[in-house]
C-alpha cells in the first residue's frame, strides 16, 4: 500500500483557507443559534428556550470543531486514523449534539407566522417524508462507507482537496439526517415507532462492525495507507462507532414518552410545541 495523499494548502493572509473557512462557519452556526435561543426566550419568556437545547447544540459544534481544525485536520490528512477520528467525529458525534438542540423547532419559535406554517409544510412534505425514512438515512449514513472504502472512491477524494470537503459534507448531513430520524426532537413526518428505529440502529451497528473488521482483515479495501494505519483506522471505527450509537441509543430512550394513540397525535403535538412565532 502507499502513502496517504497529501492535500494542497491554500492560505490567505496568515492562516489556511482549510482553518479559516470552516472557523468562520463554525461561528457563524453558533453565534447564529445562541441569538435565535435569546431572541425566543425574549418573545415569550414563559416558553422560554432550553438551556439543555442551547448546551446540547453548542457541544455540537464543538465536536464539528475538533474535526475540522487543528489538530485532527491536519493529522487526518496524512495519517488512515486521522482521518478515521475525523469521520467519527464530524459524522457521529456533532450531528448528536446539533439535533438534540432542536434548531427546525428554534427556527420555528422566531419565524413570522406565515413563513413558519411554510416551514411546517416542508417538514410534513413527501420529499422529506422519503428522505426520513430510516431505511434511507442508514444507507446514506451506513451504505456509502462500503462504497468509499471498498472502491477506489477513498483514494480519489483523499487526493482532491474539494472533493475533501464534499465528503466532509456528507459525513455530516448524512450522520445529521440519520440522527434526526433515530432521536431528533424536531418535528419528523411519520416518525416510526421506537422499536422500529432501534432496530435500525442496530443495523446500524452490525453495518459498522462487519466494515470496521473488513478493514481490519485487509479483506476487499481499496485504501492506499499502511497496514498498521488502516488497521487502527478500523479500531477507531469499531470502538468509537458503539460509543456514538450506544449514546444515540441512550438519546432515543431518554425521549420516549409512549402516550395512548401517540402515532396519530404525535405529528400534530410536535408542530404545536415548535410553533412560529406570531408578529
Amino acid at each position: 500500500m502507499s502513502g496517504h495523499p497529501a492535500h494542497h494548502h491554500q492560505e490567505t493572509g496568515g492562516l489556511p483557507l482549510e482553518i479559516l473557512l470552516p472557523a468562520v462557519f463554525l461561528v457563524l452556526l453558533a453565534g447564529g443559534y445562541v441569538l435565535l435561543a435569546d431572541r425566543a426566550r425574549r418573545r415569550n419568556a414563559q416558553a422560554g428556550w432550553s438551556r439543555w437545547r442551547t448546551g446540547w447544540f453548542l457541544a455540537g459544534c464543538a465536536l464539528l470543531a475538533a474535526g475540522l481544525l487543528p489538530p485532527v485536520a491536519p493529522w487526518a490528512h496524512g495519517d488512515f486514523q486521522g482521518h478515521m477520528l475525523q469521520h467519527l467525529l464530524i459524522g457521529m458525534y456533532a450531528p448528536l449534539g446539533l439535533v438534540l438542540g432542536a434548531p427546525v423547532t428554534l427556527l420555528l419559535r422566531n419565524l413570522p407566522a406565515d413563513q413558519g406554517r411554510r416551514l411546517s409544510g416542508l417538514v410534513q412534505s413527501g420529499p422529506l417524508h422519503a428522505l426520513a425514512n430510516p431505511v434511507t438515512a442508514l444507507l446514506l449514513s451506513v451504505g456509502t462507507l462500503g462504497l468509499l472504502y471498498f472502491t477506489p472512491l477513498y483514494n480519489t477524494v483523499a487526493a482532491n482537496t474539494g472533493l475533501h470537503w464534499l465528503l466532509h459534507a456528507h459525513f455530516l448531513l448524512a450522520g445529521c439526517l440519520f440522527a434526526y430520524v433515530i432521536a431528533g426532537p424536531d418535528p419528523a413526518p411519520a416518525r416510526p415507532s421506537v422499536p422500529v428505529r432501534l432496530v435500525v440502529l442496530g443495523m446500524a451497528i452490525a453495518a459498522h462492525a462487519v466494515i470496521s473488521q473488513l478493514m481490519y482483515g485487509g479483506f476487499g479495501i481499496n485504501i492506499h495507507a499502511p497496514v498498521d494505519q488502516v488497521q487502527g483506522g478500523a479500531q477507531i471505527m469499531y470502538y468509537g462507532g458503539d460509543i456514538a450509537e450506544l449514546l444515540l441509543a441512550v438519546a432515543l430512550v431518554a425521549t420516549w414518552r409512549p402516550q395512548p394513540g401517540s402515532r396519530r397525535a404525535s405529528r400534530p403535538t410536535a408542530l404545536r410545541e415548535a410553533r412560529p412565532a406570531v408578529p
